[in-house]
């Protein structure tokens, strides 16, 4: 009986590598053929049989696509848009989660209920009421109207309640104690403790506002303002009506890249955001 347990463990093991490895096959293989059709020259693209492994490998589909649009403009405006974002975010849903988990008022927990509501409703119902509300602003084709509607941001401030409810009150005490004010007390101890779930926040505002389309497509056409995935749009039909599929190739790798390097500076700290925060599945 002994020996059958022990040759069940490693059997067990083994199952779960293969599957670990078919998993991580299957979720890498779409970004290896984006990286690779991004390396091929036009007339390769859709070749039978197909290559991963392009040969030649040219690079010219970066530089057609800095010919088609103004890259480094776009690039820059969507940079621009998703730091100044997701800093808006964790200065605004920091606060409000600090106010909703630490401070006693009345109707607090009704009111977060309401804002958490606010999560149910679909961001595609929304776009029209804003687009009306910016217009009627004067904020078509700024970087205002692409910056201010995503600063509140409900998950946010749930997710940071939650970490700061797991936190002892203790240090707070303690602060009270020595004659710091709420605000000091959340400045250089609640956060300084919550830079995990921070962290989290961080990679997940970086990537909805670097990533967001349908909204900036309404609000941001001029050129000066335009973001990179609504740029990369008019690649969609080339000449003759055909798609470039290796130019909009380069723009999705161009797109990737600074939300896999923001991940990885983060990976540390989001992963245990994730598990201190109560939204593990």
């Amino acid at each position: 009986m002994n020996l059958s347990r022990t040759l069940r463990v490693p059997a067990r093991r083994i199952l779960i590598y293969v599957v670990m490895i078919v998993l991580v096959v299957v979720m890498v293989t779409p970004f290896a053929w984006m990286l690779s059709t991004s390396l091929k020259a036009q007339q390769y693209i859709l070749e039978t049989p197909p290559r991963l492994f392009p040969s030649p490998i040219t690079f010219e589909s970066y530089t057609g696509l800095a010919e088609r649009i103004d890259l480094a403009r776009v690039v820059f405006n969507s940079a621009f848009v998703a730091v100044t974002t997701t800093a808006g975010q964790i200065i605004i849903s920091a606060m409000a989660a600090y106010a909703f988990a630490r401070l006693e008022w009345r109707g607090r927990n009704l009111v977060f209920m309401l804002y958490l509501a606010t999560m149910m409703v679909p961001s595609v119902v929304m776009v029209i009421p804003q687009f009306i509300l910016i217009r009627q602003l004067g904020w078509v084709n700024t970087y205002a109207a692409l910056i201010v509607p995503s600063l509140f941001n409900a998950f946010g401030t749930f997710l940071l309640r939650q970490s700061f409810l797991g936190l002892p009150k203790d240090f707070e005490e303690a602060a009270y104690v020595d004659g710091a004010n709420p605000f000091t007390i959340f400045w250089r101890i609640m956060l300084p403790l919550n830079l995990p779930a921070i962290a989290t926040l961080v990679v997940l505002s970086f990537m909805g506002s670097w990533n967001s389309y349908l909204f900036p497509l309404f609000v941001a056409r001029k050129e000066e303002v335009i973001t990179l995935p609504v740029a990369l749009g008019v690649l969609q039909a080339g000449p003759r009506a055909l798609t470039e599929w290796n130019l909009v190739m380069a723009g999705a790798v161009i797109t990737v890249l600074p939300i896999l390097i923001v991940y990885l500076l983060a990976q540390k700290w989001f992963i245990q955001g994730i598990v201190s925060s109560g939204i593990k599945g």
